[in-house]
């Protein structure tokens, strides 16, 4: 059997410096309604961890992908990237205050927050509109980020609940009209 021939690889060229300032771009990806997720984890101590993010998408059905991404600056990203599994908690529209608390500087996010331990040790927040259960697949540096791939191990979803959103920096229960 004769194969093809293979193609030849092109080479692009790089990209063009910003024609915009970081503020502007800021604005422009506000313009994105997404959904609110707390992503949890252990750290090497066994202690929860966690934090407000909007930057998660899916990424493939077969087999189950999802990606999220954290800040290189984070004081959290050593108990991300070094341990095995970490749970994303999709915030119902009920939990703003979750969502504030798990994005400010508070010591002890998890004081006084009901969850349980997932099957890989993450916490899973009760009360969640929904909860995938990730191995820690792979981890990509772009940019500023570190680009987390986890593989869905375990995925719950609570039929009727609302999500909470996230709009041009505020949050929203329905976006308005």
């Amino acid at each position: 059997m004769k194969l093809p021939p293979a193609s030849p690889v092109i080479a692009l060229p790089g990209a063009r410096a910003p024609s915009f300032a970081a503020p502007e771009f800021r604005r422009a990806l506000g313009m994105f309604a997404t959904g609110v997720t707390i992503v949890t984890a252990r750290d090497a101590n066994g202690a929860s961890v966690g934090l407000t993010a909007n930057s998660f998408n899916s990424v493939s059905m077969a087999p189950p992908l999802v990606l999220w991404s954290l800040s290189q600056r984070a004081g959290s990203l050593q108990a991300f990237q070094r341990g095995s599994h970490y749970a994303i908690n999709i915030l119902a529209a009920e939990q703003h205050e979750l969502a504030e608390r798990f994005a400010s500087k508070v010591a002890n996010r998890f004081a006084g927050v009901a969850f349980r331990d997932g099957a890989g040790g993450a916490p899973i927040l009760e009360g969640a509109a929904a909860v995938f259960e990730c191995f820690n697949r792979s981890r990509y540096e772009e940019g500023d980020h570190i680009i987390f791939v986890g593989e869905v191990e375990r995925c719950e979803h609570r039929a009727g609940a609302q999500p909470l959103i996230f709009h041009g920096g505020r949050y929203f229960t329905e976006l308005p009209i």
